[in-house]
């Protein structure tokens, strides 16, 4: 196990729900300074856990461990965390109580401040729903966090969001007839035609027309779509899969006591300077969609990333578009937040 866990204990849900016994999974990188002012927060994405973070990490790089005390906490329903495949009856598999992302955040918070005493964060970066989550701090708690990046992240589903989602979702539920008494039939067999849609969703059609995928080692498409899309997602526990699309669908910085729905408020209300990237061919989570919402945050910038990687420039894979996402890192924690 390389990762440590933070026990929550019976903690309640915004949705009204007590869930019993819950925890946190975290990874912690490099050491806090003398000073306490080196925190960075980097959450998991959708599908993602903390091993997925580590290509951001490293000696030389924005997040560097020599410099910065990097804590990756692992979102509600991955796996690690408390999710549907980790927790007993009677919140198992289908079971599972919903969970926002405000939850996760305030959850995170508790985190921070009691295990390790932190009243300023220096950054919280994250890529997809990690991203959600970056722009959630901002928004919960604007006096403790200086900076914010998220990249491939939008700050709440967007209608067109939502139904992409919505699609992916539907994809798994038709395997046992949309009827919600039999979830619990589900496997991970089931998953196969959830990673068939996602394909057409995660990369752009210039990456799929350009025949990227042969860089990757397929040779054909039917070999990349099997090879990455099927495999991956049948690696995933449907249940989990259920409650991080939930999370997801459900995911706007505004709907919660401090804003009670009111999106430009909630955006308004980020202190923190933010740089926003999104990819420039995200078909779902798209530039546009941050390109409002970088208008409404204060002290933000808009970097889009330009790329034929879609949604997935965020992830990792291409060296150009890592190395942007580096280099802008650099430039936002090189500001001064005092000024």
């Amino acid at each position: 196990m390389d990762y440590e866990i933070f026990n929550l204990g019976d903690v309640l849900l915004q949705s009204g729900v007590t869930l019993p016994n819950a925890y946190l999974a975290y990874k912690t990188y490099g050491k806090i300074n003398e000073q306490k002012d080196n925190f960075v927060v980097y959450p998991t994405a959708f599908g993602d856990q903390h091993v997925q973070n580590e290509w951001l990490i490293g000696s030389g790089m924005a997040l560097d461990p020599e410099k910065y005390f990097i804590i990756v906490p692992n979102l509600m329903g991955n796996g690690l965390s408390s999710s549907p495949s980790n927790t007993p009856p009677p919140f198992d598999r289908a079971n599972f109580p919903q969970v926002t992302i405000y939850d996760n955040v305030r959850f995170q918070h508790q985190l921070l401040t009691e295990k390790f005493g932190i009243e300023k964060i220096a950054l919280v970066v994250g890529w997809s729903m990690g991203g959600i989550q970056a722009f959630q701090w901002g928004a919960s708690y604007p006096e403790m966090v200086e900076r914010i990046a998220p990249f491939g992240g939008i700050a709440k589903p967007w209608p067109h969001t939502f139904v992409v989602l919505e699609g992916v979702k539907a994809s798994l539920l038709s395997a046992v007839g949309f009827d919600s008494s039999k979830l619990n039939q589900l496997s991970s067999t089931d998953m196969r035609a959830v990673g068939r849609v996602y394909a057409g969703w995660g990369l752009s059609h210039a990456f799929y027309r350009e025949e990227l995928y042969r860089e990757m080692g397929f040779d054909t498409l039917e070999d990349f779509v099997a090879g990455v899309w099927e495999n991956s997602f049948m690696n995933m526990d449907p249940h989990n899969v259920l409650a991080m699309l939930w999370t997801g669908q459900h995911a706007d910085i505004s709907a919660n006591p401090s804003y009670n729905g009111d999106f430009d408020k909630a955006l308004q209300s980020i202190k923190a300077y933010a740089c926003i990237m999104p990819g420039s061919t995200d078909l779902f989570c798209t530039a546009a969609d941050n390109e409002y919402e970088a208008k409404r945050i204060p002290n933000a910038v808009l970097k889009p990333i330009q790329s034929i990687w879609g949604h997935f420039a965020g992830r990792g894979i291409n060296s150009a578009d890592n190395q942007f996402i580096d280099e802008n890192l650099k430039h936002l924690l090189s500001l001064s937040t005092n000024e």
